[in-house]
């Protein structure tokens, strides 16, 4: 086994972490406080190059692999986790269109994705269902001119800002009542008539991220708009969350990484009882733990990044990845907040952003319970759902 990270990813690794370090870092702050999504920082993300790594080289992109997409991402968010997880989402979106997408389609889109210009959105959950595709309700008919769709979408992001570019929308194709139901998946392209934004949602963390829910009112697409095969949704709904769950990881490792470091600082400048806090030997277990704690976050990450890239990663080590690392994600950030005290409940603290921004990442792209059923399916239990 090799755990050095090559010439080329000590590189890509130390170009986004000084962009971090010089551009998102100082103003991550006033980007939760406003809520705002940040088009010109994004921008930026794109202009450095982040968001081209993992596309073909034929459509713009650098033609590198998920392992490096992690490491940049991991970066990324120990900055801001908010803006790494605008980054993954669309990146998400862009490989299923490279990969499911008819020539005309990625010619259409891809590019400026790959640049960062345009953002692209996955369009899955509902009101009443999440984890659950099966039981989704928005619904595709077929027309003489095409398809039209009618339903509503949740808690999805990346869909409403200046720079949206698509949602891949996941429809029901069959009829409701179906003994086994068909789902398809469309590019809608903002601007489509019968498609619109909802108003943004006032969220716990990730302010400053786009999440809205949308809305199908017998929204008019042409042929074009179909990905993939008819009753093929699901499958490539999926496939894009199980890539979206390592990038997801990158990001909660990220920010349980930042959140050490804040604590590692604090502790040896905090002063009471005679002395740093950091020779306290309860404050030192906690810090230790939580340093151990992220190394294996860490690990699983890159291995289920590493397999991808092999062509031999499985749901086991794509679910071992996700539940590890968002689980530890919150741990840290808690852990974080009682190492800096009364100053960590406050605002101006990062620490106290780091706590509320991940307490997501263990519900979206599948919940850590969704991850244990997935784990214990691959292991060959007589798990049903």
């Amino acid at each position: 086994m090799n755990f050095d990270l090559t010439e080329d990813q000590l590189r890509l690794q130390e170009l986004v972490a000084d962009f971090a370090k010089s551009e998102v870092a100082p103003v991550a702050e006033e980007m939760d406080r406003k809520a705002e999504f940040p088009t010109e920082l994004f921008r930026k993300v794109g202009k450095i190059g982040i968001t081209s790594i993992p596309f073909d080289q034929k459509y713009g992109g650098m033609g590198l692999g998920t392992m490096d997409m992690a490491l940049a991402i991991e970066q990324l968010a120990k900055a801001d986790q908010t803006l790494a997880v605008t980054t993954m989402v669309s990146v998400a979106a862009g490989l299923i269109l490279q990969r499911f997408g008819s020539e005309e389609q990625k010619l259409r889109y891809l590019p400026g994705i790959i640049k960062g210009e345009s953002l692209g959105a996955l369009a899955g959950t509902e009101p009443q269902a999440g984890s659950d595709t099966a039981s989704f309700t928005t619904r595709a008919i077929s027309t003489a001119s095409g398809w039209s769709i009618k339903g509503q979408k949740a808690y999805i992001t990346n869909a409403g800002t200046d720079i949206s570019s698509f949602a891949l929308t996941l429809a029901l194709t069959s009829a409701p009542d179906a003994d086994r139901k068909s789902f398809s998946l469309f590019l809608v392209p903002k601007g489509a008539k019968g498609y619109s934004q909802g108003e943004p949602y006032s969220k716990l963390g990730w302010r400053s991220g786009d999440t809205r829910p949308l809305y199908f009112d017998d929204c008019e697409l042409g042929n074009d708009a179909l990905m993939g095969k008819e009753g093929d949704g699901r499958h490539l709904l999926h496939k894009g969350y199980q890539q979206a769950r390592v990038f997801l990881a990158a990001c909660s490792v990220g920010l349980a990484s930042a959140a050490l470091e804040h604590s590692i600082t604090y502790a040896k400048e905090r002063k009471a009882f005679g002395g740093t806090i950091g020779s306290l030997q309860l404050i030192q277990e906690q810090i230790a733990q939580m340093a151990v704690k992220v190394d294996a976050a860490r690990l699983l990450t890159y291995r289920a990044a590493w397999l991808g890239d092999q062509g031999r990663v499985t749901m086991k080590e794509l679910s071992m990845a996700k539940y590890y690392a968002c689980e530890i994600g919150n741990e840290v950030a808690s852990q974080a907040v009682q190492v800096h005290g009364g100053w960590g409940y406050m605002d101006d603290c990062p620490v106290s952003r780091y706590y509320r921004d991940n307490r997501i990442c263990t519900i979206g792209d599948g919940s850590s319970q969704i991850q244990m059923l997935l784990i214990a399916r691959d292991l060959g239990l007589d798990v049903r759902f």
